[in-house]
Formats: C-alpha cells, sequence, structure tokens
C-alpha cells in the first residue's frame, strides 16, 4: 500500500512562509500511484478540513476559500511528491496538516473531503503565532 511521509511544517511568524512536502512510496508501478493528492487540516477541538487537492492527471487544482490565493498546491511526479506552499500565514493557519491519496473521478477529488481518503501520512505541524 502506498505510504505518505510529510515534512516541512514548524514555528513561523503570520505573513512569513512555509512550505509542506508530501513524499509518496511502496507502489509497485504508475497505474498503483494515486490519482488524487490533497492537504487537509485539523486544529484541535476543530473537525479536519480540506486545504487543497491536486487531480494528478491534469493537474487541475482546488483550494478550500479561506486559502485560496495564499496557498498552492502542486506535483513532481518524477519524485513522487506533492507539495503545498503556504504564504502569507496567518494564525488561523496553524493547525496538523495531512497529507493524503486516493482514486477518485475528477469531481471527488475537487471536492476534497476527508472521507473519500484511504490513505494518510502522519501530519505535521505548523504554527502561526502574531
Amino acid at each position: 500500500q502506498v505510504q505518505l511521509v510529510e515534512s516541512g511544517g514548524g514555528s513561523v511568524q503570520a505573513g512569513e512562509s512555509l512550505r509542506l512536502s508530501c513524499a509518496a512510496s511502496r507502489y509497485t508501478s504508475s497505474r498503483d500511484r494515486p490519482n488524487c493528492m490533497a492537504w487537509f487540516r485539523q486544529a484541535p477541538g476543530k473537525e479536519r478540513e480540506g486545504v487543497a487537492s491536486i487531480y494528478s492527471g491534469e493537474g487541475t487544482t482546488n483550494y478550500a476559500d479561506a486559502v485560496q490565493g495564499r496557498f498552492t498546491v502542486s506535483q513532481d511526479k518524477a519524485k513522487s511528491t506533492v507539495y503545498l506552499q503556504m504564504n502569507s500565514l496567518k494564525p488561523e493557519d496553524t493547525a496538523m496538516y495531512y497529507c493524503a491519496a486516493a482514486f477518485l473521478p475528477k469531481w471527488r477529488c475537487s471536492a476534497t473531503r476527508p472521507r473519500d481518503f484511504g490513505v494518510w501520512g502522519s501530519g505535521t505541524q505548523v504554527t502561526v503565532s502574531s
């Protein structure tokens, strides 16, 4: 089964940037590579929410309203890695960030719903102070 490992989290001041990485491994062929990769986040006491997704075949991306214009999701297929560039960070962006993968139709990938994803990384903490 595909395994996902996130990295790049940390503590920053409001207005600064971070780039998260999600490296996928343990799939035996390109056909086993999930076609939808997404980033989620979960703050203490809150539900996990979708942040961004990328439909890898076309590179189609989707963003939550709260991060639109500040965050960018991208992929490097050769490295089997997905990135989340986070700019102009705000204290409300503080959360554990998770990478997830699935085989989904394009419309479900764009919906970025946690229940549609079966493979998850262990998360990386992002803390933004004011």
